[in-house]
């Protein structure tokens, strides 16, 4: 993902059976964003198994899709919401992980930069 990209969640349930048109029309609606704009919009379906992610790279609309078999993806119960994730939120959202788990920890834990260290 190029710097600078940001990842949109959209809480309510939007219909699966859309494709790049229906979605980037939902991107418009939704999200209230441009879907040509360069930003990730990720979608799930009202059962909680299906994930559609739409993506502008540079020459055209791309348009990922999931399925999980046993599981429903983590999701907002926000209806009407939009949430921004992280890079990492959205990987683990995809490997149907509880993104919301994830904690910043130190860069350098348990460094000091006193003084004395330099």
């Amino acid at each position: 993902m190029a710097p600078g990209t940001r990842v949109y969640l959209a809480c309510q349930p939007v219909d699966m059976r859309k494709g790049f048109d229906g979605l980037a029309a939902a991107v418009q609606e939704i999200i209230r964003a441009d879907p040509y704009s360069g930003h990730v919009f990720c979608f799930r379906g009202k059962r909680g198994d299906y994930l559609k992610i739409l993506h502008w790279d540079g020459s055209g609309l791309c348009l990922f899709a999931k399925r999980l078999e046993k599981d429903k993806f983590v999701w907002p119960s926000k209806v009407g919401a939009v949430l921004r994730l992280t890079p990492a939120q959205m990987a683990l959202l995809i490997e149907g992980c509880d993104w919301r788990r994830i904690r910043l920890q130190p860069k350098w834990p348990g460094h000091n930069l006193s003084s004395k260290h330099l």
